[in-house]
């Protein structure tokens, strides 16, 4: 029995890409993570989020190729702390229950992000 990929069963690229916009709204608009997002264009921004959805499509076993930096690389002196890090995977948490994903889903897109909390918190 083939059991369907994670992309799969988040609707593929359409599902992925709804759950990114609902992500990086919640964090945008978050009063302590929303500093990170307080000073960039809307271009940035766009660019972005398409990085994001093709990163979670890539990592989730979809044909997309992530181009962007690694995530230390992305995230270096952004000074994102272990705090900002625990309301990120609440949001993240939240989006998945917002989009109606099934708890086995909502577990492993949050385990996928969690393994590269080392990457990424710097204090």
């Amino acid at each position: 029995m083939n059991q369907k990929s994670l992309y799969e069963r988040l609707g593929g690229y359409e599902g992925i890409s709804a759950i990114v916009e609902e992500f990086m709204s919640r964090l945008k608009e978050d009063s302590q993570l929303g500093r990170f997002w307080q000073n960039r264009g809307d271009d940035g921004i766009a660019r972005e989020n398409q990085l994001l959805v093709d990163f979670f499509c890539s990592n989730a076993g979809g044909s997309m190729y992530y181009t962007g930096r690694d995530m230390k690389t992305a995230h270096k002196g952004m000074k994102i702390s272990e705090s900002d890090w625990s309301i990120l995977i609440g949001h993240c948490a939240a989006t998945m229950e917002a989009v109606q994903a099934s708890q086995k889903e909502c577990d492993e897109v949050v385990a996928f992000l969690s393994s590269f909390k080392n990457e990424i918190v710097e204090i």
